[in-house]
C-alpha cells in the first residue's frame, strides 16, 4: 500500500512557486485578497491557512472579514472594489456564505481575470471545453496526487462520490479529458456498494466521517478521501482509513492528504494571475 502525502507534495510545488516569484524580486508582490463574511470558525481556520501558504513564499496576503449581517449590494461593492485594484492578483469570497446572500450573484462578481477559485460560469466553462483559465483547485490537487502516485487513468474505471461544482461535478471533466471512464455518484445514486467494488479508482468527497469501509472498495483500488469531517475531536476522512487500507494499492489520509493540495493550486493560480498582469517582466 502507498499513502500519498499531499502535505509532501505540497511542499514540493510551494518550494517551486517561492523560486517561480523571486524572479520578480524588485516588483510589487503578488497578491490574493479573501473575503470573509461572518465567523464561521471553520472559515476563518482555512483563511487563515491560505494567509501561511501565501506568506511562506513570498506572497501578499488580505484578509477582508466583513460582519455576517452585511448586505448583499455593499458585499458586491467590496468585491468590485478589488476587482479593479491593479496590485490584486487574486480573489476568494470563502464559502460557505450566510443564507440571506445569494451565492452564485456573490462568485459571479468577482472578475474572471481574478476567479482563482474556478467558480464563475466563466471559468467553468472553460474547464469543460476544455480551454486555459482557471480551474478549481481542490480537483487540480486530486490529479496532481494521481500523477505522483504514477496512477495511468486511461480506460480505468472510476467513481467519483459527490457532485458539488467545487469538486466532484469539475473532477469528472477532468478525469474524462485523462481518458478514464468516469461514474459520478450522489445521494440518490441506486447500488452505490456496487459501483464502487467495480472501480479501479474511487475519489470521495460526500462529507459523511468514515462513511466508506472495505465492503466499497475494490481489491487493490486507488482510494482518494476528499472528505474532512470532526469525529469525536478529531480529524478523519469520508474513508475509513483503517478498514480498507489492506486493501487498497494507493491511498491519501486525512489530515495532510487532499487538503494541502487545495492551498499549493490555490497559491499556484493566484502565481499565474500574476505573471499574466505583470506581462512578462522578471529579472531574468
Amino acid at each position: 500500500m502507498q499513502v500519498i502525502y499531499g502535505s509532501e507534495l505540497s511542499a514540493q510545488y510551494k518550494a517551486e512557486l517561492k523560486e517561480e516569484l523571486a524572479k520578480y524580486a524588485g516588483f510589487r508582490p503578488a497578491h490574493l485578497v479573501v473575503i470573509m463574511v461572518g465567523d464561521n470558525p471553520a472559515s476563518l481556520s482555512y483563511a487563515l491557512g491560505k494567509k501561511k501558504a501565501c506568506e511562506a513564499i513570498g506572497m501578499r496576503f488580505t484578509l477582508r472579514h466583513l460582519p455576517e449581517a452585511i448586505a448583499e449590494d455593499e458585499l458586491l461593492e467590496i468585491i468590485n472594489e478589488y476587482n479593479y485594484k491593479e496590485d490584486v492578483d487574486g480573489i476568494i469570497v470563502q464559502l460557505p456564505l450566510p443564507k440571506h446572500l445569494n451565492e452564485r450573484r456573490v462568485l459571479e462578481t468577482v472578475l474572471a481575470s481574478k476567479d482563482i477559485d474556478g467558480l464563475t460560469t466563466y471559468n467553468m466553462g472553460k474547464l469543460f471545453l476544455q480551454e486555459k483559465g482557471f480551474y478549481p483547485c481542490t480537483p487540480l490537487g486530486v490529479m496532481a496526487i494521481l500523477k505522483a502516485a504514477g496512477v495511468d487513468l486511461r480506460g480505468k474505471r472510476v467513481s467519483v462520490i459527490g457532485r458539488s461544482m467545487l469538486v466532484g461535478l469539475p473532477l469528472a471533466r477532468l478525469l474524462t479529458a485523462q481518458d478514464a471512464t468516469v461514474t459520478l455518484c450522489h445521494s440518490k445514486t441506486e447500488k452505490l456498494q456496487d459501483i464502487c467494488k467495480q472501480s479501479d479508482i474511487l475519489i470521495v468527497a460526500i462529507g459523511k466521517a468514515r462513511f466508506i469501509d472495505h465492503e466499497y472498495i475494490k481489491e487493490g483500488a486507488v482510494v482518494i478521501d476528499v472528505g474532512v469531517n470532526r469525529l469525536d475531536g478529531h480529524l478523519c476522512g469520508d474513508v475509513d482509513f483503517d478498514d480498507v487500507k489492506d486493501l487498497v494499492s494507493v491511498i491519501t489520509p486525512v489530515p495532510k492528504g487532499v487538503g494541502p493540495m487545495t492551498i499549493a493550486f490555490l497559491l499556484s493560480n493566484t502565481v499565474d494571475a500574476y505573471k499574466r498582469n505583470m506581462g512578462g517582466n522578471t529579472n531574468d
